[in-house]
């Protein structure tokens, strides 16, 4: 089985990470894109973030009805500091027969070098790298002191092009703050489900007991 990771904090899940997800699927070829929410990311210790279930059952609200777009909380589950290398260590563990494929916008290989351990991560999973239409084809020199030339030329051979869709999720609960729509940023149901549960509203910008980023 050909199985997507795209990990991330969904912190709320928007439609660029849908997008993105859609289009690693269908150029990849992937038979599953599976969305893993974390725990707390490396990156955003500090960051003030919604519960792990509210960011759970909103990947759940996006993501229904597409049979091949899954959502797994094996980091949040883990808890503590979710670092790829490990995610993708007991997914192979768990699925010894899978080819792992990590996918990322062009924004996250130029900071792919400076992961934990990203030699073994790009080992463990071909990294997948989304580019937007009429931009040149992303600079994965940046991997050469981490692979082989064999290695990379195999990773040259999974990168796409996604149409451009500027979002982002702290702007997204900017907006919530601010009282401002986010119709057309996020699911329906997801932008219902934050207005019902109150997330991201001034008030509720504490930081969470869950996780600390």
């Amino acid at each position: 089985m050909r199985l997507g990771i795209l990990g991330g904090s969904f912190d709320p899940v928007h439609f660029g990470h849908l997008l993105l997800a859609e289009t690693c699927r269908e150029q990849c070829r992937l038979d599953e894109v599976r969305f893993l929410p974390a725990s707390t990311a490396p990156h955003k210790r500090q960051q003030l973030a919604a519960p792990a279930k509210h960011r759970l059952t909103m990947l759940e609200l996006a993501l229904a009805g597409h049979p091949a777009m899954v959502v797994s909380a094996l980091e949040i589950d883990r808890g503590g500091v979710s670092y790829t290398v490990d995610t993708l260590h007991e997914i192979r563990r768990r699925e010894p027969d899978a080819e792992l494929f990590l996918l990322m916008g062009a924004d996250s290989l130029l900071d792919l070098p400076t992961w934990y351990q990203a030699e073994e991560i790009c080992q463990l999973a071909v990294p997948v790298v989304a580019r937007r239409p009429g931009t040149a084809p992303p600079d994965l020199s940046v991997l050469s002191d981490l692979v082989s030339p064999d290695r990379l030329a195999l990773i040259r051979e999974f990168q796409v092009e996604s149409p451009l869709i500027d979002l982002g999720s702290t702007d997204i609960r900017q907006q919530v703050a601010a009282g401002r729509s986010i119709r057309y940023r996020v699911p329906r149901a997801v932008e219902k489900y934050i207005e019902t549960n109150e997330l991201y509203r001034e008030v509720e910008m504490t930081r969470s007991r869950e996780e600390p980023g």
